[in-house]
């Protein structure tokens, strides 16, 4: 089953080989770390100081030096691309393939390595791991018998609560009172030892048992731990900031053999406690592993000296880290200072955003190496329509455009049936979400009454549950779901179509569902539909909203080439770009109020990090942007510029429009609206619509007024035509007919 046992180690004076110039390619401090072979070690490797070329270098470094076999070292990384890439890269160094390694991710080991034992936590050799959806079922049939109300205690809650306790390294019998859990009525810990029970008599595990199985039974069964300690005499592991408690302890108990672990990892960028990973994993490595030896990789390959003076002087204000500074690697790196951007409101930043890639285009830069950064997935949609407007090709990085969101496509359903009833793709998607116990069968009949009539499936469907014919519940909730239509729509008529869709959404029981849902995503799904509620506030009628909409699904979707990446924070981790915008670093948005809510000063750090991953992505030139208006949830307000921007280097950046700020205190303004052409004075009015609240747009403070005689220096003198917001239409007396930005007229 294992390897034959490990020869003697080799005396220095054998490991000298030829063919060691890929040690020539280091610099100092990568050099200790790659030679730093005995003995704990950590690497702190900052953002682009290349770990990566440390970490493989290290790897064949031991194989080339002969002082282990290739199956005599664990190579661990978290995804299956990093894997596939040191494999690449070990192979090139050593001059052949790599072969009989253990590399791979953490799951992907520890599946191995449980084929081997699973006779310890009651499997055989073959046994299956399940899916997410085989999970789900699986689990609900374990609630169903437990007579629990799927309705009140959702499946998904409970599946978050065991896969966050599997994180943990905690099986049923380690859940103790203070660990557990009053989700299901104070039952999760007996629905956990259930559902356990129920995947050992089908000879399954689940994702997050891989690690759970194998950490136990390292723990419980000393042979078999002694084996790998016999067996493994050098430990690597990559990006060991993001490991969870599970991963932790797997960890420790396989090292407590030849001590020989390296760990390559950067505190500062550790952005994923909301997926269980433990920042205070790299923050005690020397206490873990006494004598260890710490090297700092501070040199950067990637940015110029501003944009790594702007990020370290940023992330030094955060208490909980081990310390390190960037410094530049490039002979080229001075560079231009960080751009800090001062707005007036949210749709003003997104054509500032879409003004700045037109001009970088202009200049050479590859829309390939441009990214918008930002804190939250529904910030993406006036970017995207932006982007879209300018005919700008782009791409949803780590998820989806934002009007192809499953919330959105629903959300989106719900408004085409009330707009038109005879849609029969809106009704069908929405007849059942949420659920009403309007199943397959009732859905038949639906159908068949449409056909045999030659009527749409909601009028035939609005038909059959008057009568008799479908069972009670169906048919109740079907009666329910009529008479709501018949509501909103004549609430849409008296109060029009923002406050019909937000009640409509609230009534229809759409938005409690995700309130319900207890997975990672709801919160952002939530956001996600607040955001649409906000874009109809846009259009004057709910039919010009739903037309744009399907232009804008149309746009581009064949487009080939370069395109600018659009994706979150989170999302953004490892890559890099010429040109980075990092919009809406505002007060409860970045740093996320939420985040702020629920974790105090150790989320404050997190999203201080997450700030330092995005400054850190920009090769040449980073943009951050704040707004004093934001519209968020549907609701205009008067935003407050992040603390982040006052933790920048005055000396390294440089800011732009700071009046901005200042002119936010003027919220209570009258709002100026333009629509034809026709500008208009009036109140601002809030909308209140069950849990929704709809702000209209706050003026711009000392806008000009249509009429105001105005100066250019270039056109000269003219009058004011037309304003939409800091664009003006002037009639120049010399130059006639110009459209021009009101900040670069003044009253004259």
């Amino acid at each position: 089953m294992f390897p034959p046992a490990q020869p003697p180690h080799p005396n220095p004076g054998d490991l000298a080989i030829p063919g060691t110039d890929y040690l020539a390619k280091l610099n100092p401090e990568q050099r200790e770390a790659v030679e730093t072979v005995d003995g704990p070690l950590l690497v702190l490797a900052g953002a682009g100081t290349g770990k990566t070329r440390v970490l493989t270098t290290r790897f064949a470094h031991i194989l080339m030096t002969r002082r282990a076999f290739p199956n005599r070292v664990l190579a661990v990384t978290f995804t299956n691309k990093a894997a596939k890439e040191m494999r690449e890269r070990v192979s090139a160094i050593l001059g052949r393939p790599a072969e009989g390694l253990w590399l791979g991710t953490f799951h992907a080991l520890c599946a191995r390595m449980l084929r081997r034992h699973a006779e310890y936590v009651g499997l055989t050799s073959s046994f299956t791991i399940l899916d997410t959806d085989d999970q789900m079922r699986l689990l609900k049939q374990v609630m169903d018998a437990a007579a629990l109300d799927l309705k009140r205690w959702p499946a998904q809650g409970m599946m978050a609560v065991i896969q966050r306790w599997k994180d943990r390294g905690l099986t049923p019998a380690r859940v103790t009172p203070a660990e557990d859990s009053d989700y299901a009525n104070n039952r999760a810990r007996q629905i956990y030892e259930d559902y356990q029970s129920r995947l050992r008599a089908l000879n399954a595990a689940d994702f997050g048992d891989l690690m759970l199985h194998m950490t136990e039974i390292l723990r419980s069964q000393p042979d078999v731990l002694a084996q790998y300690h016999r067996m493994f005499r050098y430990i690597l592991v990559d990006e060991y900031q993001d490991t969870n408690t599970v991963q932790y302890l797997w960890l420790r108990l396989l090292a407590q053999g030849h001590h020989n672990i390296c760990c390559v990892g950067d505190d500062d960028q550790s952005i994923y406690s909301w997926r269980g990973a433990e920042v205070e994993n790299i923050l005690r490595f020397e206490k873990d592993f006494p004598g260890a030896k710490i090297v700092r990789l501070e040199a950067n390959y990637r940015s110029t000296r501003p944009i790594l003076a702007a990020a370290s002087h940023l992330i030094a204000k955060n208490e909980g880290r081990l310390g390190k500074t960037l410094r530049t690697g490039r002979n080229d790196a001075e560079g231009e200072k960080v751009r800090v951007v001062s707005l007036w409101d949210s749709e003003e930043e997104a054509r500032m955003v879409g003004e700045r890639i037109e001009q970088a285009q202009r200049k050479g830069v590859s829309l390939g190496e441009i990214a918008i950064l930002v804190r939250a997935g529904f910030q993406t949609r006036s970017f995207e329509e932006r982007l879209i407007t300018l005919g700008i090709p782009y791409r949803v990085v780590g998820g989806q455009k934002f009007y192809e969101r499953a919330e959105i496509r629903d959300a989106m359903a719900y408004m085409r049936v009330l707009h038109q009833p005879s849609d029969d793709l809106a009704f069908e998607r929405i007849v059942n979400t949420p659920k009403r116990g309007i199943g397959d069968g009732a859905l038949q009949q639906m159908h068949l009454g449409a056909r045999e009539q030659g009527i749409p499936l909601a009028i035939a469907a609005e038909r059959l549950a008057r009568t008799e014919v479908m069972r009670a519940k169906p048919r109740t909730a079907m009666r329910e779901l009529f008479d709501g239509f018949s509501r909103w729509r004549a609430l849409m008529q008296r109060e029009g179509h923002v406050v019909a869709v937000a009640t409509m959404l609230d009534e229809s029981g759409y938005t409690e569902m995700w309130k319900q849902d207890k997975s990672a995503e709801a919160p952002g799904r939530l956001e996600n539909l607040k955001e649409l509620v906000r874009a109809i506030g846009e259009f004057a009628t709910l039919e010009g909203f739903l037309e744009h909409v399907a232009l804008v699904m149309e746009n581009d979707e064949n487009a080939e080439g370069a395109r600018v990446s659009l994706m979150t924070l989170h999302a953004a981790k490892g890559l890099e770009f010429d040109l980075v915008f990092l919009p809406g670093w505002e007060e409860g948005l970045f740093p996320h109020q939420r985040a702020l809510d629920e974790g105090g000063t150790k989320s404050l750090e997190e999203e201080r990090r997450l700030a330092y991953v995005g400054i850190t992505r920009a090769r040449k030139m980073a943009v951050i942007s704040h707004a004093a208006n934001r519209r968020v949830y549907g609701n205009w307000s008067a935003a407050i510029p992040s603390r982040f921007l006052e933790e920048l280097p005055p000396g390294e950046i440089e800011r732009e429009g700071g009046g901005a700020a200042q002119r936010a205190r003027m919220v209570n303004a009258p709002s100026v609206f333009t629509h034809g052409g026709i500008s208009s004075q009036r109140p601002a009015r809030v909308i209140e619509a069950g849990a929704w609240e709809v702000k209209e747009r706050p003026a711009r403070a000392g806008a000009m007024p249509v009429g105001q005689r105005v100066f250019h220096q270039k056109f000269g003198y003219g009058r004011v035509t037309a304003v939409e917001d800091d664009r003006l239409e002037v009639d120049f007396e010399k130059a006639g007919q110009k459209r021009v930005l009101d900040r670069f007229v003044e009253k004259a």
